[in-house]
């Protein structure tokens, strides 16, 4: 499914406002959609989708035997179908008239929309339109709602009867997406009172204020939790969590402000982090935690963001931890360059961990491997071969003899991914002393970012003649000018899959 956001167009008098205050029209357009595009990407695909085709085979004595089904099946059928296909049942038949208002209303927005079309002003006006008297004339309940194609600043009182009547009539999955801008436009309060959502993702929004929100609200069904560009406080998020008993998903992306992230927790199973400049990540007491995902931060100047490991028992996948982004810090210890592991600052719970490293550079090295050491009992390791713009040194295999043994390499780690490889000398002297190391390794996994398989084969070439010290290991190349699947959030929430970052 393509993930990409509907175009934005450039009104005249915006372009021509931004002309006059030194900007580029086409520029800020690009932003605009660059913006919407990953707030889009992090969101739950919804349940229906406009490119699915309806098919009906008559049947040899022309009886609706359709419609001689019960409501309850009926409804479930209507439920599956886009908004406008979904309404257009009660012209079928007498038997249908009833079917739509009595489903479980699925309302998204953008089907309402001809597919791919750019939205403009007067078009989500039109939606809007709509959207309000789908609400109006669906007596509920309403098992998921999609709005994400409206500029909601022209209707914010609208918006605040909307969230009031999707409390009222039993809303279960909620997405709600502001079409830019501003970004600081402050959500209805009314929100909160949705004791009955069991998924929430909020898009382009500056969260309300939650200091004088009463102690009994809460949401106990809610599962799924996401925030993209959304302006909040830590206490906000904090309120979030604490009043979530049974919440097992987060996701936080575009966050750009330095604020720390506490997390305190008693059902989270996975945590995502995509696109924020948090200055601490600090898992206080997460005891279900099993995925701590962290992707593509960008902290401003030479800020890094801490990543502490606090108490999570359970955690069984972490990454992609940066040398140049992150410090690592477990227990009360920061983890650097040339700290020797000890029992205190080891998690022993991790199976899959990922890192990003620059391999010309020697001192993201050093870290890295001081990190290894802390996860004695990885079982696969991912490594994204970053780039930078430092000048880069020479680390060739007799220099990676030199760091020596190291515990989860020599004897627990069997699955090997290499991500972003372009076969330099730095990347190859790493694999040639991982693979002369590592005695249990069951599989080497190589992801390219060359055109062609051949070309990818030809710079592994050096390492497949070596000696390996694991017989019987099995190397794979893969091409692939993608980004890492992580980079989804669907499927680093996805528990069916045992390894998000394996590439599909």
């Amino acid at each position: 499914m393509d993930t990409r956001a509907p175009p934005v167009p450039m009104e005249p008098a915006v372009a021509a406002m931004l002309r006059l205050q030194g900007h580029d029209p086409d520029a800020v357009a690009g932003l605009i959609a660059d913006v919407l595009t990953h707030v889009h990407c992090a969101l739950p695909d919804p349940p229906t989708s406009v490119d699915a085709r309806l098919f009906a085979l008559l049947p040899y004595d022309a009886v609706d035997r359709v419609s001689s089904l019960p409501d309850v099946l009926l409804g479930n059928i209507v439920s599956r179908l886009p908004i406008k296909d979904a309404a257009r049942t009660a012209a079928l038949s007498r038997r249908w008239t009833g079917v739509w208002r009595s489903a479980p209303l699925v309302l998204v927005d953008s089907h309402i929309l001809p597919a791919g079309a750019a939205i403009g002003r007067a078009d989500t006006r039109r939606v809007t339109s709509a959207v309000s008297c789908v609400l109006g004339a669906h007596p509920g309940p309403f098992r998921c709602v999609h709005l994400t194609s409206s500029y909601m600043e022209e209707f914010h009182g609208l918006l605040t009867r909307w969230l009031q009547t999707l409390a009222v009539k039993g809303i279960q999955e909620l997405v709600l997406v502001n079409r830019p801008w501003p970004l600081d436009l402050v959500l209805p309060a009314t929100f909160l009172s949705m004791t009955t959502l069991t998924r929430l993702y909020l898009g382009l929004w500056k969260f309300p204020g939650t200091a004088g929100v009463p102690r009994a609200t809460c949401f106990p069904n809610l599962r799924e939790l996401g925030f993209s560009t959304v302006i909040m406080e830590s206490r906000d998020l904090d309120f979030m969590l604490d009043r979530s008993p049974v919440l097992e998903t987060l996701c936080v992306g575009g966050n750009m402000f330095k604020l720390p992230l506490r997390l305190v927790s008693q059902s989270l199973r996975c945590i995502k982090i995509t696109g924020c400049s948090f200055e601490e990540i600090s898992v206080v007491d997460a005891p279900r935690l099993e995925r701590l995902i962290c992707s593509a931060c960008l902290p401003g100047g030479a800020v890094c963001t801490r990543v502490k490991i606090g108490h999570a028992p359970k955690l069984d996948l972490l990454g992609y931890l940066d040398a140049r982004r992150h410090v690592l810090e477990v227990g009360k210890t920061v983890i650097k360059a040339g700290v020797k592991a000890s029992p205190s600052t080891m998690v022993s719970s991790v199976r899959i961990l990922a890192l990003e490293v620059c391999f010309g550079v020697r001192n993201d090295v050093k870290m890295i491997l001081t990190v290894l050491r802390c996860f004695p009992n990885i079982e696969t390791l991912h490594i994204m071969s970053g780039e930078t713009d430092q000048p880069l040194g020479k680390l060739n295999l007799k220099l990676w003899n030199e760091f020596g043994p190291i515990e989860c390499i020599c004897s627990r780690i069997k699955l090997l991914g290499f991500h972003d490889f372009r076969g330099d000398r730095s990347e190859l002297a790493f694999l040639k002393f991982f693979v002369g190391r590592a005695l249990v390794l069951k599989e080497v996994m190589i992801v390219s970012s060359f055109t062609s398989k051949e070309d990818a084969r030809s710079k592994v070439l050096p390492l497949l003649s070596m000696k390996w010290v694991s017989a019987g290991t099995k190397v794979f190349v893969h091409c692939s000018n993608r980004q890492s699947n992580i980079r989804s959030f669907k499927r680093a929430s996805d528990f069916s899959l045992g390894d998000p970052f394996v590439e599909c």
